[in-house]
């Protein structure tokens, strides 16, 4: 099976200086922990004396070209080959990292800031870029790493960091949390510890996502001893500089700063260019950390449709897990594209190929001739509204998804849209590959590009306009774990029956959305994959259509809060509709009602778990 290497790379330019006086060797051994040789830039630095002509670092220079040539020599990392010679060789590395932009530089402390002849307080009062100071020893491959995190604006860079060392190196990595303790019984009211805490509260949400990272946490007015002593049993320590006011002028903070002197394990403290905010203790200074979360999942999640494309391979690992694939069609008025979907799909994937178990049509009372269609090609049909039709019958294709779980049979159960143009096996291919692949995957997206026809023209990329005005923007607000999932309202998506059977279905337009919410708050971001379909031709809405779309998944984005919450909002919410109507020189309103409803979980239907119960006996 043809695969992209998959990995969470969040530094891919590290600068390394290689200062005359002071070895390389502990800075280098860190930056290679934290990404791959190919990223590393090694760059030469001499200090001339003042008062001294500069040509008398011709010897030194030569040296530190040496050096470079040796480190580098037949080697990936990239080498600047001019060494600079400079009064302030601090400056010339200023002006270096604004040449090169590096994502973060690494100098060994104290030898390198002496060898520049600067203090710690030089360095990090205004960074240049991000930046680690690595004390020794720094071991080539750690095996237990602890991340003190107390929240705040380097949080985020010392979280991210770790997390790239545990991919280099395998490391098993521990969050520390410390709670600083009140000074006084009136400070321990709530509100102060809320106050208190509040920027670990983005982190907290960060860790709840990260099953790796083992977390410990402790109360105690002295959280630099605390850091110290736990360092015992942990090969290196990744931390932050405490959050100070610029004004302060201490760089690092008495607490990393202590840390760094006394810890009997390496240490690597990290500050970032990114100015403090002006509440260093507000909760918004560490929701920026869900971005580590997001950037990761995004790297190790993401998967092409190529990447499956040897099918022998899928039906091997089907049999050797012993499961069963389902695929059912929602369809409403399709006859157009519906015999091509089902042919192209059938053929590829049941007559030629076992992967698929069974297909079957979910129709919602169309009036062409869509149903006779599918029957004709031999595949069951069933119409929505009359499965389970002692629970009702309603519109939309949110119902007609949750009724397939109960006429399928399959352990995987996917849907593709039936008015797909150009519908090609890998619509299916792709959604089968990663829940195949990987038994912690729960739930697959597609997503594609989406042509739009506007009169005689094509707009490569201008579909998806619900997407990106309405669906994106309510993630990224209220669950920003999911802000990197690319079409969270693809119609071809597909989960393990187990999950599915377990969680409410909207009836209408907020079922994608619905269930991508309940698959994260239930299993976890990285229960979640997404698979790039390529493209996607297929009829577009009118925008009144997507007006009304977008009217229901923002009711079922409210939905999914007010159950986080426990509080009712829609109660007092508007239901309805004021549509404006053009006609006979004139202009109206119309009211219609946009109701997003939800159906239970199928699990929870005794006709559901009779009919489960049957299957399991055969």
């Amino acid at each position: 099976m043809k695969r992209r290497e998959r990995g969470f790379i969040p530094f891919r330019r590290v600068l390394v200086p290689v200062v005359h006086a002071c070895e390389p060797t502990l800075a280098l051994s860190a930056a290679q922990l934290i990404t791959r040789p190919e990223h590393i830039l090694l760059a030469g630095l001499v200090k001339v004396p003042p008062g001294e002509s500069l040509s008398t670092a011709v010897i030194p220079a030569r040296k530190v070209r040496r050096t470079l040539h040796e480190l580098a020599d037949g080697g990936p990392m990239r080498l600047l080959a001019r060494v600079r010679v400079s009064h302030t060789p601090w400056d010339e590395l200023i002006a270096l990292v604004e040449e090169e932009l590096p994502d973060l530089l690494v100098l060994e402390w104290p030898c390198m800031l002496e060898a520049m002849g600067v203090t710690s307080d030089d360095v990090l009062a205004h960074p240049p870029c991000d930046i680690a100071l690595v004390r020794g020893p720094v071991p080539a491959a750690p095996s237990r790493v602890l991340v003190p995190l107390r929240g705040g604006p380097y949080a985020e860079l010392a979280l991210r960091l770790s997390l790239a060392i545990a991919k280099n190196s395998h490391a098993e990595v521990t969050s520390f949390h410390i709670h600083t303790k009140p000074t006084s019984p009136a400070k321990r009211h709530h509100i102060w510890h809320a106050r208190l805490d509040a920027p670990f509260r983005g982190l907290a949400r960060v860790l709840a996502n990260l099953p790796e990272i083992d977390q410990r946490e402790m109360e105690t007015d002295k959280p630099a001893d605390a850091i110290v002593a736990a360092s015992q049993d942990f090969e290196l320590v990744v931390m932050g500089a405490s959050a100070q006011p610029p004004r302060s002028g201490i760089s690092l903070g008495p607490v990393a700063d202590q840390v760094l002197q006394q810890s009997p394990s390496g240490v690597i403290a990290v500050k970032t260019r990114q100015p403090m905010p002006a509440e260093p203790e507000s909760e918004m200074s560490g929701k920026a950390a869900i971005s580590v979360l997001v950037d990761k999942w995004f790297a190790e999640n993401t998967y092409h449709a190529d990447e499956f494309a040897d099918l022998g391979q899928l039906v091997d690992l089907k049999r050797h897990q012993g499961l069963t694939l389902s695929l059912a069609l929602p369809a409403l008025n399709e006859e157009e594209t519906v015999g091509n979907v089902i042919q192209a799909i059938k053929t590829a994937l049941m007559d030629e190929v076992p992967l698929l178990d069974e297909i079957v049509l979910m129709d919602s009372d169309s009036t062409d001739r869509t149903r006779e269609i599918a029957a004709a090609m031999g595949i069951p049909v069933y119409i929505h509204q009359q499965v389970l039709a002692q629970y009702g019958a309603r519109r939309g294709k949110g119902e007609a998804l949750w009724k397939s779980l109960y006429v399928t049979r399959g352990d995987i159960i996917l849907w593709i849209d039936t008015d797909i143009v150009n519908i090609h096996p890998r619509f299916v291919i792709g959604l089968i590959g990663p829940l195949l692949s990987d038994p912690r995957i729960q739930f697959v997206k597609g997503f594609y590009r989406r042509p739009l026809k506007v009169g005689d023209k094509i707009q490569a990329g201008g579909g998806g306009r619900v997407t990106e005005l309405t669906a994106r923007p309510l993630l990224n607000l209220f669950y920003p774990e999911l802000s990197g999932v690319i079409q969270p309202l693809s119609g071809e998506y597909g989960g393990r029956r187990q999950a599915l059977e377990q969680l409410p279905f909207f009836s209408g337009y907020g079922v994608e959305t619905g269930l991508l919410i309940d698959i994260f708050e239930m299993y976890g971001l990285s229960a979640i994959a997404q698979v790039d379909l390529q493209e996607r031709i297929h009829h577009n809405q009118p925008l009144e259509a997507l007006s009304k779309m977008s009217f229901a998944i923002i009711q079922a984005v409210i939905r999914k809060l007010e159950r986080r919450y426990g509080q009712q909002i829609l109660e007092d919410v508007n239901r309805t509709m004021k549509l404006i109507r053009y006609g006979d020189e004139r202009f109206f309103l119309e009211v219609e009602e946009i109701a997003e409803l939800e159906r239970p979980p199928m699990l929870d239907l005794p006709e559901y778990q009779r009919s489960r119960k049957r299957e399991r006996s055969r």
